[in-house]
């Protein structure tokens, strides 16, 4: 994870955790994965049966890792944040500028799920306040990498490009790739002029 020297970002209070056995993981995993894509196309109102359906697993397999339907947004939503703060962590070889693009367009993602699942999770406060702090540990400094390099504007805080991002991933897009052009112009208002 990429944090900040002297940051320690603490670990978001869950309610389920990742099986030990490897064809326990891989059905949580593929629960996880189903749920993120439907959440995303269908809203927090995925049927469960779907969930499992495209998991290719039952719904008692469903029920046994996730025990609620805010037990399974909970996990879906920290793992998106999980994920963010890995990717950070691996683009070092990047060019500052890529750096923050890849993370950014990554983040359009997380942002996409967080829409999805947020009312369903809204009482757990500690998780939202925990995962905003890792990503933020993990997404600043990518951003004041490329500010160093003279490759991102120094006027911008690292709120200023999240509003900016998550702005672009509110809106209601035909497709994806009218979001991706709206979200390059977005990028374009964030790099230095020269």
């Amino acid at each position: 994870m990429a944090v900040t020297e002297g940051e320690s970002p603490a670990e978001p209070r869950v309610t389920v955790r990742r099986p030990q056995r490897a064809d326990a993981r891989r059905n949580f995993d593929a629960l996880l994965d189903a749920a993120r894509e439907l959440f995303a196309t269908d809203g927090a109102n995925a049927s469960l049966e779907g969930v499992a359906r495209r998991a290719g697993v039952n719904i008692a397999t469903l029920y046994r890792n996730f025990p609620t339907r805010a037990h399974l947004f909970e996990a879906v939503y920290l793992d998106e944040v999980e994920a963010l703060a890995r990717i950070a962590a691996e683009l070092d070889d990047h060019s500052p500028w890529d750096a923050l693009v890849t993370w950014l367009r990554r983040f359009v993602g997380y942002a996409t799920t967080k829409k999805a699942v947020y009312d369903a999770i809204a009482h757990n406060e500690a998780m939202f306040v925990t995962c905003r702090d890792i990503i933020h540990a993990a997404g600043r400094p990518l951003l004041e990498r490329a500010q160093h390099a003279g490759e991102a504007r120094g006027d911008v805080s690292f709120d200023d490009v999240l509003f900016l991002v998550n702005g672009v991933s509110g809106a209601n897009f035909v497709q994806d790739a009218q979001r991706d052009r709206v979200l390059t112009m977005a990028l374009d208002g964030i790099k230095a002029q020269t």
